[in-house]
C-alpha cells in the first residue's frame, strides 16, 4: 500500500522543483547559506502541492488512464489506491506546503501566493485546460516559471527576464515532445490518450518542435551576448556554453523523433546518459564562470 500511496504522489517527478534554485545558482548567491536554506524550503513547500496535483489529476482521469496502454498502471487506475484514500493523500500533501512554507523567516506569504498561483492554475488545468490543444503544453510551461518564481519569493533574489523567457521556453519544447507520444499512440490504437488529442498530429507537431526548439536557441545566444549579463558575469565568453543547449536540445529530439521516447521527460533525464553529461557540463561551466574568480 506504501509503495502505492508512493506512486501517487510521485516523488521521483520532484526533480522538476529543481528549477527553484535558478534563482540563487543564478543570481551568484550560491554560497549564501540562508539563500540556499530558504530555496530548499520551497523546494518540499512546492514539491508537496505539486504531489497533491498529481492526486487531484489521477482522480480526474482516472478513466482516461484506464483505457492508456501505461497509464493503466497508475495506482488509482489499476484500483491499487482507492479515490477516497487519494482525497486524503491530496490533503495530507496540501497541509504539509503549507507548514512547510511557513518556516521561512520572512516572505512566506510571498512563497504560499506563488504557490496558491500554481494550485489554481493546476486545478484548472485538470479539471478544464487540458482539454484545449496547445494551451494545455502553455499551462504546463508556465507551471515552471513559476518555480522559479518560488525561488525568487522564498529568497528576494529577483529571477532575469531571460531566465523566465528561456525556462518558459524550453519547457514548451518538452510539452510539445511529450504530445507528440499521444499523437503516435491514437495512431496506433485508434485510442486517444487525452481529450484534445485529435487536435494535434504530427506535422503540426514537429513543425511546433522545429519552431520552439529555434527560437529557445536564438533566446539563448541573445541572452549569453546580452551586455547586462556579460556584466553580471564579468565574462565575455558565455556564448560557447551555447554548443552545450544546442546539443541537448538536438539529443532531445532524437530520442523523440528517432527513438520515440517523449513521453516522460523526466525519465529521460534518469536514464539518459548523453542528457545528463551534457547538463552537468552546462552547470559546471556556469558554475566556473559565476562563482571562480
Amino acid at each position: 500500500m506504501l509503495k502505492n500511496l508512493l506512486l501517487l504522489i510521485r516523488p521521483h517527478q520532484w526533480i522538476k522543483n529543481l528549477f527553484i534554485f535558478m534563482p540563487v545558482f543564478f543570481g551568484g548567491a550560491l554560497t549564501d547559506s540562508a539563500a540556499v536554506t530558504d530555496s530548499i524550503v520551497a523546494f518540499f513547500a512546492y514539491s508537496f502541492a505539486a504531489s497533491a496535483i498529481y492526486c487531484l489529476n489521477d482522480i480526474v482521469d482516472v478513466e482516461d488512464d484506464r483505457r492508456h496502454t501505461v497509464k493503466c498502471r497508475r495506482p488509482i487506475a489499476s484500483g491499487a489506491v482507492s479515490v477516497a484514500a487519494a482525497v486524503m493523500l491530496m490533503a495530507l500533501m496540501l497541509t504539509l506546503s503549507a507548514a512547510t512554507a511557513v518556516t521561512l523567516a520572512s516572505r512566506w506569504q510571498t512563497l504560499l501566493g506563488v504557490i496558491g498561483v500554481y494550485l489554481v492554475l493546476d486545478i484548472a488545468y485538470c479539471l478544464m485546460l487540458k482539454r484545449f490543444a496547445v494551451v494545455d503544453v502553455a499551462v504546463l510551461a508556465t507551471g515552471f516559471v513559476l518555480r522559479i518564481m518560488a525561488g525568487s519569493a522564498a529568497t528576494g533574489i529577483l529571477a532575469s527576464h531571460w531566465l523566465v523567457l528561456m525556462t518558459f521556453l524550453l519547457t514548451l519544447l518538452m510539452g510539445l515532445a511529450k504530445r507528440r507520444d499521444d499523437v503516435a499512440r491514437f495512431a496506433a490504437t485508434g485510442i486517444p490518450p487525452r481529450h484534445n488529442t485529435k487536435r494535434y498530429n504530427m506535422a503540426f507537431i514537429s513543425q511546433a518542435i522545429t519552431v520552439t526548439a529555434a527560437v529557445t536557441l536564438v533566446c539563448y545566444i541573445m541572452y549569453t551576448l546580452s551586455p547586462e549579463v556579460i556584466a553580471h558575469t564579468g565574462c565575455q565568453y558565455l556564448y560557447l556554453t551555447t554548443v552545450f543547449v544546442i546539443l541537448g536540445i538536438l539529443r532531445y529530439m532524437q530520442l523523440t523523433s528517432v527513438d520515440g521516447k517523449s513521453g516522460d521527460p523526466t525519465h529521460l533525464l534518469y536514464h539518459d546518459r548523453f542528457l545528463q553529461t551534457d547538463i552537468v557540463l552546462w552547470l559546471l561551466t556556469f558554475l566556473c564562470i559565476i562563482y571562480v574568480k
